[in-house]
């Protein structure tokens, strides 16, 4: 589960690790009135209002009208998706932003050319910063273990640093029967060339992230940038927060942080029924009980000329309700032209899947062809209660007789 920028400071800052003072707003009235009574009259002059949406890149992005499509421009310039708001009428301008920021659409890097609606924003006070840096602490699963990964330059995307200039990546790996030691800390503090007091305070700092990162059961933690201030003090600029799915029950609060209008509308609705569906942007809907078969079939997919419209996990229990609500689920994404079903009988008997996908077809209305490749216990079975159910389904009995239907369905 992804939660915004505050949200994730909120909760560092509990663990120690310092922030900005900073401020959540929901309006354009909110953010004039608190830019005013929680900065401007507390001495703080400068401050950064920042779009909160579940994407990065966003000081690059731009903001558009969501009516009229048209690029959105303050003071003669494109109107961006971080803002640095000074000098005089701090609250006046601060509340012009997000009057023309909130209720339309961000469009970054990462969000491509659809954008992501602005539903609410942070305001954060400006810092003096010395120098950028970037941090990540991460699960490796090649080696099972956390790893820690920092690099002096910040502020920019790191799968670019790690293309062109590699050895400016330092890492530290996290042996899980010892946990996080301070000559680990160390190491990374002079991996990043720092001295005096600006070694000193990382190497204290450091601790408290990792702490975070492992009781928060954190799938990935970004800071990116970590900044050092003109004091020498570390400083959270951005955080990036990621929690792992399958250690929600242990956080019962955290879950309360979703926002459900930053996920995909149809990977949402397939949450409500256990289904792992992750939407993508092909024209074959693929239903499979199992990640690694689900990925083979994604794989043959794309051979047989066709484009993976989603991955769908139904898991070992491929029973009718979850048949029916893969199909509902899968069906109403308007770029699926073909459905191929691949499922392995292991768990549970072909033949009962079969039955299955026939009664489901009879709660769920489906025009496209659909494709079914049924293998394991009683696979011969299945495939004759297919051909005799009076359907039109396109039955294979290989994985290559699977591609090969799903070129006929596609051409």
């Amino acid at each position: 589960m992804n939660i915004h920028e505050y949200q994730a400071k909120s909760l560092l800052e509990t663990y120690g690790v310092p922030v900005l003072r900073n401020k959540p707003v929901f309006s354009a009235e909110e953010a004039g009135h608190f830019a005013y009574h929680d900065f401007i009259s507390n001495g703080i002059n400068t401050i950064v209002l920042k779009s909160q949406i579940h994407a990065g890149g966003r000081g690059k992005g731009i903001v558009y009208d969501v009516a009229t499509n048209q690029q959105i421009d303050i003071d003669g310039k494109p109107l961006r998706g971080v803002n640095v708001v000074t000098g005089g009428n701090v609250a006046d301008k601060a509340y012009q932003i997000a009057k023309k920021t909130m209720g339309n659409k961000l469009v970054t890097l990462q969000t491509g050319e659809e954008g992501k609606i602005v539903r609410r924003m942070l305001i954060e006070e400006g810092a003096a910063i010395e120098k950028e840096y970037y941090l990540s602490i991460l699960l490796d699963r090649a080696t099972s273990k956390n790893i820690i990964l920092v690099s002096t330059e910040g502020g920019v995307e790191i799968e670019k640093v790690a293309e062109e200039t590699p050895e400016k990546l330092i890492t530290e790996y996290i042996d899980p029967a010892v946990g996080f030691t301070e000559f680990q800390a160390r190491n990374l503090a002079f991996g990043l060339g720092l001295s005096g007091d600006a070694y000193k305070n990382f190497v204290a700092f450091l601790p408290k992230l990792y702490t975070a990162y492992e009781d928060l059961d954190c799938s990935m933690l970004e800071v990116n940038p970590l900044i050092i201030t003109k004091d020498q003090k570390w400083i959270v600029l951005d955080a990036k927060v990621s929690i792992d799915d399958n250690a929600m029950f242990r956080h019962p609060k955290l879950a309360l942080l979703r926002d459900i209008e930053e996920e995909d509308p149809l990977e949402v609705e397939a949450s409500k029924f256990d289904l792992n569906y992750i939407k993508l942007d092909g024209n074959v809907g693929c239903m499979v009980n199992g990640a690694g078969l689900a990925m083979a079939t994604m794989d043959i997919i794309q051979l047989s000329g066709g484009s993976p419209a989603n991955f769908l996990d139904v898991g070992g229990g491929a029973n009718v309700e979850r048949i029916s609500n893969a199909f509902r689920i899968m069906t109403s994404d308007p770029n699926v032209k073909a459905v191929l079903i691949n499922i392995f009988g292991g768990i549970v008997r072909c033949d009962r899947v079969a039955n299955g996908i026939l009664q489901a077809l009879q709660k769920v209305t489906v025009n496209v062809p659909v494709i079914v490749r049924l293998e394991g216990t009683n696979a011969v079975e299945a495939r004759e209660i297919l051909k005799n159910s009076g359907m039109k389904f396109l039955v294979a009995d290989t994985l290559a007789n699977a591609a090969k239907r799903v070129t006929e369905a596609l051409s």
